[in-house]
């Protein structure tokens, strides 16, 4: 397989999808960037064209105005019975040119992933396909099954459809986001006191509209500008704005009524939206008091971003800070950066992190008491990282047996060890000693 623009971030995340399905993946980038390769463990492909012509599917992964290029330039040179993909937020024009430059015999298949590079997996995430009939038999079923083996939900539709409903979906949605963005500089206000002042939507708005400021510009300039279609959805949001606007102007408040009730009726059950809302808006709310519940605890604390695992006591948990004892040192941590650890997250990282104490414990057992089974009984403890045993041998004609216990390093290993060893006098185990 071969990803032309794997260097770019949605081209690494797919090297990565698919490397770890199995394919023997290659990338290649203008920039002939190698390292990028050997990070993620995938060949770079020195000469495009011949790597083209030995690759069983080739995917384009290139920004929107060069598409179309792209594709005339590499389609022609690939061989019988393989596959042409893109994953391009437009797909009409790609669609067309993958079926005028591509040979009858090379199967081809539009594809948009409806999510960015940051998603760990594809769980839940939307994945829309636009086949074109008689154009992908062999290949379409093994793509959709991965993806949906991978817990994608797979959309299929036409592609003029597909960009009918992006106009709205990305377009409508990006533009009115980025709008709001330029004109609280517009307003030059003051975006961090206003937090002061927030209600649950306008946090959550604030983070959206952040979210869209903070991603590529010229990406989100090209699925403004690429799509025919933007155009008249844009004019329809512009007359809309300026008519509620004469409304509020004018103070026309049976208008203002009529138009909101008239949107309500048209967007249907309202219902629905104001579960899901209020459960995110709940989940932040629950989250933060969750973080003040635990202050004066020790907690784990996962940066989002950086990956980054923090442990320690927490000291203290403002709206938008946390404040992180580490040994010594104290951490300051933005809270919208970080995500508490459940308590057996935070045991997996103490078990991999920690150097732990060891103890080795020997008894005498039952007669007829599986040794194993009594090691599972120990495994069972929150406090040890490993159990084994590592000796057994007859004594008397009774069966002696050694079990090794690995303890959590921050447990005191005198009171564990003597927990373990109640409970093995508990089930008929005596103590050598």
């Amino acid at each position: 397989m071969l990803i032309v623009g794997g260097t770019g971030e949605m081209g690494q995340w797919f090297s990565t999808f698919f490397k770890n399905r199995g394919f023997d993946v290659s990338i290649w980038g203008k920039s002939g960037n190698t390292e990028i390769a050997e990070r993620l463990d995938v060949r770079f492909a020195h000469d495009l064209h011949s790597e083209v012509t030995e690759s069983d599917v080739v995917i384009i992964s290139v920004p929107i105005d060069i598409t179309e290029q792209v594709i005339a330039e590499v389609a022609p040179l690939m061989r019988a019975g393989t596959l042409l993909m893109d994953l391009t937020s437009l797909k009409t024009g790609p669609t067309r040119a993958m079926q005028k430059y591509a040979p009858a015999d090379v199967e081809i298949l539009g594809t948009h992933p409806m999510f960015g590079p940051t998603i760990p997996n594809l769980h839940g995430q939307r994945f829309i396909l636009t086949p074109i009939v008689d154009r992908c038999q062999k290949w379409f079923p093994v793509i959709r099954e991965m993806l949906e083996e991978s817990g994608a939900h797979v959309v299929i539709v036409g592609p003029e459809e597909h960009d009918r409903f992006v106009s709205v979906v990305q377009g409508l949605t990006h533009f009115a986001y980025i709008t709001i963005g330029t004109t609280l500089d517009r307003l030059d206000f003051n975006v961090k006191e206003s937090r002061r002042f927030m209600s649950p939507v306008y946090d959550i708005m604030l983070d959206f509209v952040g979210r869209i400021l903070g991603q590529n510009p010229y990406l989100y300039a090209m699925i403004q500008m690429e799509n025919p279609e933007v155009i008249r959805v844009h004019d329809a949001f512009l007359q809309e704005c300026h008519s509620t606007s004469e409304m509020v102007r004018e103070h026309d408040l049976e208008g203002f009524i009529t138009k909101m009730k008239d949107a309500a009726m048209h967007f249907g059950d309202v219902s629905p939206a104001l579960r899901r809302s209020d459960k995110l808006i709940n989940y932040k709310i629950s989250e933060y008091e969750h973080l003040l519940t635990s202050v004066g605890k020790e907690c784990g604390l996962l940066h989002v971003y950086s990956g980054k695992i923090h442990v320690g006591k927490l000291r203290k948990v403002t709206p938008t800070e946390i404040l992180l004892a580490e040994g010594t040192k104290i951490a300051s941590l933005k809270i919208e950066n970080i995500q508490l650890l459940s308590p057996q997250e935070l045991n997996e990282w103490k078990r991999k992190n920690l150097i732990h104490h060891r103890r080795d414990i020997s008894v005498i057992v039952p007669e007829n008491a599986d040794p194993e089974i009594i090691l599972d009984v120990l495994s069972g403890n929150e406090n040890i990282v490993e159990s084994e045993i590592i000796d057994t041998y007859l004594i008397h004609e009774k069966k002696s047996v050694t079990y090794r216990i690995s303890i959590l390093a921050d447990q005191e290993p005198k009171k564990v060890q003597t927990d373990v060893e109640r409970i093995l006098c508990g089930i008929g185990c005596q103590l050598r000693v």
